[in-house]
């Protein structure tokens, strides 16, 4: 029986998802609770193989979206699962929605990429962090030297030019995202930080009973 629980922030790139999941992070580490934080394309099982295959530019659709699959596969089977059954509480920072987003776009079926991703159970919190598209690609544009190839989505061929690609291939997750909300927790991304913050802790506080995962002091 799993004692620990999920929770998986989700977002377009610039909505500050990964600034809220690190304050959550610290916020529960301080109150001396059992926590475990992993990120996106981090396995280190499918590193070298994702960044030969970028720079080759030979990834196909397809390629793209099971090497990312094997990546939270590989981190869920030797990370999250274990810790889920050793009573933590798991922050993903992105999780297999980035995965139903982005590869829908790049034309992989909706239905083909949710089968895929059977093996990952829903989260028990799904937060979404809500940014209208053009703060999000400001935030971006502005704090970036230089935009990557396929983060620009320059694979899709739906510009020449890498920012005008980045934006065209932004807006089209934004829309996939759309199509999700309802099994997220939407936060107003726009707001402050730290009002933001406080209501991610107010809902995690409200669907968890965060005292079982205190750590016992020694």
């Amino acid at each position: 029986m799993v004692q620990g629980k999920l929770i998986a922030v989700e977002g377009l790139d610039g909505s500050g998802k990964s600034t809220q999941v690190a304050l959550l992070k610290r916020w529960l580490e301080r109150e001396n609770y059992r926590v475990f934080f992993t990120e996106w394309n981090s396995s280190s099982v499918v590193k070298k193989v994702t960044k030969k295959g970028k720079d080759q530019k030979s990834l196909t659709p397809t390629t793209f979206s099971l090497i990312h699959a094997t990546d939270l596969c590989d981190r869920f089977e030797k990370q999250i699962l274990p810790l889920l059954h050793a009573g933590y509480i798991v922050l993903c920072d992105r999780y297999k929605y980035t995965a139903f987003a982005r590869d829908a776009v790049r034309g992989c079926d909706r239905e083909w990429l949710r089968n895929v991703y059977s093996f990952a159970p829903k989260p028990d919190i799904t937060f979404y962090f809500e940014t209208p598209l053009t703060v999000a690609l400001d935030r971006i544009l502005s704090g970036r030297p230089q935009l990557k190839f396929h983060e620009a989505g320059m694979d899709l061929e739906l510009s020449e030019d890498i920012e005008e690609s980045f934006k065209k291939f932004q807006g089209m997750i934004y829309k996939e995202y759309k199509k999700m909300k309802d099994e997220f927790v939407v936060i107003n991304a726009t707001k402050p930080p730290e009002e933001q913050q406080r209501l991610v802790r107010s809902v995690v506080e409200s669907k968890i009973d965060l005292k079982r995962f205190k750590k016992k002091r020694v």
